[in-house]
């Protein structure tokens, strides 16, 4: 079966607009992400899902330089999106990544879909916590099969399942299925190394973004295949610290 990663992006994000290019350690975000999703092991290809806006041209042309593929479709229907990307790349199983997730691990998106193969559910998800899983938020991905994915799009929706992906099939924050008899849902347990669901590694804000500078600022000069243990130590040891002396 042919596993595709689609990473989501654009420029006019409502909270943070342009996020997909701030620095980080010298190079835009959305291509530090795609560095770190190039390690993956399992995925026959990536795809980098933005829309046909001529303001999200620079990110077709970052696709581009950083040798994956690029899609473009929709602005706001997201499920859209993704299916007809999920279609012009004969996906079988679907990696779903947002572009703000510069921190993504190779070894946890590894992981989820390992154990998505297995057949147990319909969405698979490490990308934060799911069932008390304890995941830090940022770190994972979510999958599907195309068949899934298909369902979705056919049933419609409404706008905010249409533009929130997985609102169709797992609600992060009461922590339960939207459609329990229609798409099991599938987890693996977070390792006790980096179980840290307090932690948020996602960039919304000027806040977040500032956050993630930083924390690219430390680690990246020092080894750029930084792992989520390294990220806890430099948060627990350094940015506490700096945060409590201001």
């Amino acid at each position: 079966m042919k596993v595709v990663l689609i990473i989501q992006a654009r420029m006019g994000s409502t909270r943070l607009p342009g996020k997909s290019m701030l620095d980080l350690a010298g190079a835009p975000l959305i291509a530090r992400l795609i560095e770190r999703v190039k390690r993956a092991g399992g995925l026959e290809a990536i795809v980098l899902a933005t829309t046909v806006k001529t303001q999200d041209d620079v990110l077709k042309r970052i696709a581009d330089d950083y040798g994956i593929f690029s899609f473009r479709g929709s602005e706001n229907d997201l499920v859209d999106r993704y299916y007809q990307a999920a279609k012009v790349f004969k996906a079988d199983i679907i990696v779903r990544l947002p572009g703000d997730n510069p921190v993504a691990e190779p070894g946890e998106i590894d992981r989820i879909i390992e154990y998505h193969r297995k057949g147990l559910s319909d969405f698979s998800s490490n990308i934060m916590q799911v069932d008390n899983n304890g995941y830090p938020d940022g770190i994972g991905a979510e999958v599907f099969n195309f068949e899934v994915l298909e369902d979705v799009w056919r049933r419609g929706g409404n706008p905010s399942q249409r533009e929130h992906l997985a609102t169709n099939f797992y609600d992060y924050f009461s922590q339960k299925a939207v459609y329990p008899y229609r798409y099991r849902i599938g987890t693996v347990e977070c390792p006790q190394s980096f179980r840290r669901p307090d932690l948020k590694l996602d960039v919304n804000t000027a806040e977040e973004y500032e956050f993630m500078r930083n924390l690219y600022e430390y680690l990246y000069s020092r080894n750029p295949q930084f792992h989520i243990t390294d990220i806890i130590k430099w948060y627990d040891e350094i940015f506490i610290k700096q945060s409590l002396r201001r």
